[in-house]
């Protein structure tokens, strides 16, 4: 039996934690962090994040403001609001809820952020700053997975880690973050020949690519840390599922992390922090 790394359990004391400090800032600072999410379109998976981000700032103490557009939104109108969000003082983390509809350019909106109130840590000065090791904001998935990996006792240095997914927003950020905590990483994608060669030589093994169960037991080499970024619905039950057949592996692997509840809520639990981190750049000027 392996240990199940709760990210569920983490990410309510980390809030816990989060909110007797906002609890402070009024008295401190004149106000609390505020944070403004802009959802473009009724996707149901976006519409569910945001709700998820409303929620969680208020257990924090997080002032929250979600503006909704119409998915018929020009790039020029959403461009527009971003410009008046950067200048307004009030405002300490700006997050543009993905995807957006195919007719707005996503890069070009998520550079149009102040890179100080980019909470998401994905506009290209905080991307930069993540691989030259300068001050910056962490992309929250990324720095979810090594807030659990760390919860967990889980020895970093000098282990053999594997990450399957070469993303910005996952994969190429938190190959980063391990490499700056010293493991030796190895990047995995769809082209990689042998690649069930390549994870069983993984102490800790990181998966995101978006596909339900696809790393399977044989890919997997007895007591290695497994960490499942994957959200599918399982094709035959309809069920949350990860990118990992978390009931084929759970008993080969030393740790895992669970879908629904490894992952997911570490990564609003990073969003709140970095919101939080933003302010408090911003208040000690």
């Amino acid at each position: 039996m392996s240990y199940i790394i709760n990210g569920k359990e983490l990410a309510l004391s980390l809030k816990q934690e989060m909110a007797a400090n906002v609890a402070t800032f009024t008295e401190k600072y004149g106000r609390v962090p505020h944070l403004v999410v802009i959802l473009v379109g009724e996707d149901p998976g976006s519409v569910s994040y945001v709700t998820g981000k409303a929620k969680a700032s208020e257990e924090v103490g997080i002032k929250n403001t979600t503006i909704r557009k119409e998915a018929t939104i020009s790039e020029e109108e959403l461009l527009g609001i971003i410009a008046d969000l950067n200048a307004d003082d009030s405002v300490d983390g700006i997050l543009v809820q993905l995807p957006l509809p195919k007719h707005i350019d996503s890069d070009k909106v998520i550079a149009a952020i102040s890179a100080e109130k980019d909470v998401d840590g994905f506009h290209p000065m905080n991307v930069a700053n993540l691989w030259l090791k300068q001050p910056c904001t962490l992309p929250c998935t990324p720095k979810g997975i090594i807030k659990l990996l760390k919860r967990a006792n889980v020895e970093i240095a000098g282990k053999d880690v594997v990450v399957i997914g070469r993303s910005n927003i996952v994969g190429l950020p938190v190959s980063k973050l391990l490499l700056n905590e010293n493991a030796t990483v190895t990047i995995a994608h769809s082209r990689t020949k042998d690649l069930a060669e390549v994870t069983r030589r993984a102490d800790i093994l990181v998966v995101a690519i978006g596909r339900p169960k696809f790393v399977t037991a044989d890919m997997v080499k007895e007591g290695a840390v497994v960490i499942d970024v994957g959200v599918n619905r399982d094709p035959e039950t309809k069920k949350l599922c990860g990118d990992v057949d978390f009931a084929a592996i759970e008993p080969k692997a030393s740790a895992i992390t669970p879908v629904p509840g490894g992952v997911g809520p570490m990564t609003i639990c990073c969003l709140m922090e970095n919101t939080i981190e933003c302010f408090l750049r911003k208040m000690e000027k």
